[in-house]
């Protein structure tokens, strides 16, 4: 589980424990009233376990604290928004999750998006993406509906043309050789990169190979300083703490730094071309 949603877990436990506390209730006390095992309590104070919506009015109930019930089940969707496992979020299959990205872009201003492995997805060919959705759709074993998805992921790439948007996309060379769908899909898509290269409102960085390590840092996606993205295995992490959206700020500041751009960057991308 990722330190934020572990934080959101302890600070709502904390809340539950001067609830039970200023009832005079012991742990043991409130497990017992409430028909649960002994170690529940501590398990969900200490951020351990989210409570479920249920949990929350049966603590409150015996607490006497009903009024605090509104409030406190808002704190667990929250948590429960902040961690989406990919099996539920694709479970109708890529269609919908590229609808639901179309939407959060198009109210985007500013996108700051970094990739250490692969090409950002609003940037693909749709051979290279038709290669990573195929992945997708085998490795969670989800619906298979490879053209809809594909089609979606094209269809987001108009906000690259329309409006006002901006977007700052930083990649890690290895993004250029990481083989996807073959040569001839690596090709097309490293075309593809020099292309979007001139769009006016389009900044691209390549990291060198060889680049200092500086920050910790990870798969993320920054949408003006209201919400961040973070892809883990498992599940999407949506994190909106400004204070930690300002780390993620900063880490895209240092890594953009430490990219190259203009003719350094399209001198990477042709000689990954080369390569090929």
């Amino acid at each position: 589980m990722t330190s934020s949603v572990h934080q959101a877990r302890e600070a709502l436990g904390h809340q539950l424990r001067d609830i039970r506390k200023d009832a005079g209730l012991t742990g043991v006390q409130l497990a017992a009233l409430a028909d649960w095992h002994s170690s529940k309590v501590s398990k969900i104070e200490y951020g351990k376990q989210t409570p479920t919506e249920q949990d929350i009015q049966v603590w409150c109930r015996h607490a006497g604290a009903a009024e605090r019930v509104p409030d406190l089940i808002a704190a667990v969707r929250h948590i429960e928004t902040m961690y989406a496992e990919w099996k539920r979020t694709l479970g109708a299959g890529t269609k919908r999750r590229q609808q639901a990205q179309r939407a959060l872009e198009a109210r985007t201003r500013l996108m700051r998006w970094y990739e250490p492995v692969l090409v950002p997805g609003i940037l693909h060919t749709p051979e290279y993406a038709a290669a990573v959705l195929r992945r997708v759709i085998d490795f969670y074993q989800i619906t298979d509906d490879l053209d809809a998805g594909v089609a979606e992921r094209m269809e987001r790439q108009q906000v690259l043309y329309r409006g006002d948007h901006r977007f700052h996309f930083v990649i890690a060379q290895q993004a250029l050789s990481t083989m996807v769908g073959g040569p001839d899909v690596m090709l097309g898509q490293l075309d593809r990169l020099l292309v979007v290269m001139s769009l006016p409102r389009l900044t691209l960085g390549i990291i060198p190979g060889h680049a200092d390590y500086r920050v910790p840092t990870n798969q993320f996606i920054m949408y003006d300083d209201k919400l961040v993205h973070v892809e883990t295995i498992s599940a999407e992490l949506t994190v909106s703490q400004p204070r930690e959206i300002a780390l993620y700020a900063k880490a895209f500041e240092a890594i953009s730094q430490q990219a190259v751009y203009g003719k350094a960057a399209r001198a990477l991308i042709t000689g990954a071309l080369g390569n090929l």
